[in-house]
């Protein structure tokens, strides 16, 4: 081949491999704005793994008397920094079916608000799946007696906020009182549960009563949660019987995308699914086995 030939011969090779590099680099490009949503800062689809993820559960108020309520800046100051669930769902009424429903995946034939018999279930659950994982697991239960305490009531506290405590396969003394939660969170179990007392949890009390005791006993944990790859999840066991049994529901933390929010509807049994999934856990409690991932909220 003649030299000048043989010299474009070349150059067409090389533009045709540079543009076809181009072409996939401009395709891989696009692949991965569509995931991300053109940021790594926006929304991604996977959950997250969390170092530890600290679950606390409020009671019977409706999304409207929380969510962009002035009695309630705290919790909305973590809507604002972190994820705004709109179309969370509690499964029933009253109480206690529900708190069965978030830790089990199933009422457990509860439908009621009475005293259960202690581990009358060996059901899976969250702490049983976690304990086989090898992974740890406790509750804080703000004016319970003693650490393993199954006593009905006590001043403020209720056992029916408490579902642990009706399965054989969880051990009694992972439910500790509140004082016991740690000073240093990074000793915190890998999921634990908080669960107020029934004026703390706005049962008995105010709205702004219940914001001001998350605000004082949580605050330090949620912005430590946001630099050290954990997560606060803010929920309500049912609403006040007037919105549709709509509640709140807000995720605060690292991986959660500032100010993001997602209209999907969601329940309990997805948001036990979610945090199953978050800590690798190979099965799945109940109905959280056909439930799906809280996504879109996310950073990448």
């Amino acid at each position: 081949m003649p030299g000048r030939s043989r010299r474009s011969f070349l150059r067409r090779t090389r533009g045709k491999a540079l543009a076809s590099a181009l072409a996939l680099t401009a395709a891989a490009s696009a692949s991965w704005l569509a995931l991300t949503g053109g940021s790594p800062a926006q929304a991604a689809a996977a959950v997250p793994t969390p170092d530890h993820t600290v679950v606390v559960v409020f009671e019977n108020h409706a999304y409207s008397q929380v969510i962009g309520a002035s009695s309630a800046p705290y919790i909305n100051s973590l809507k604002s920094g972190g994820a705004n669930l709109t179309a969370s769902y509690a499964e029933t009424h009253p109480s206690q079916p529900n708190y069965f429903a978030l830790f089990s995946g199933s009422t457990q034939g509860v439908t009621d608000d009475s005293c259960y018999t202690p581990g009358f279930s060996s059901a899976p659950n969250l702490a049983s799946e976690l304990i086989a994982a090898g992974k740890t697991w406790g509750s804080y239960n703000e004016g319970l007696p003693s650490q393993g305490s199954t006593t009905c009531s006590s001043g403020d506290y209720a056992r029916k906020h408490n579902p642990w405590f009706g399965f054989s396969n969880v051990p009694t003394s992972s439910a500790k009182t509140f004082t016991q939660f740690p000073a240093d969170y990074a000793t915190l179990p890998q999921v634990s549960f908080v669960v107020p007392d029934l004026c703390s949890d706005m049962h008995d009390c105010s709205v702004a009563t219940g914001d001001t005791w998350l605000k004082n006993k949580l605050s330090a944990y949620a912005s430590w949660a946001k630099t050290h790859n954990s997560l606060l999840v803010v929920t309500f066991d049912e609403d006040n019987r007037l919105g549709g049994n709509r509640i709140p529901t807000v995720l605060y933390g690292q991986r959660v995308a500032p100010g993001s929010t997602s209209a999907t509807t969601y329940n309990h049994y997805d948001l036990l699914r979610t945090i199953e999934d978050m800590h690798g856990l190979p099965t799945h409690a109940g109905n959280a086995a056909s439930a799906k991932d809280i996504t879109g909220v996310w950073t990448s």
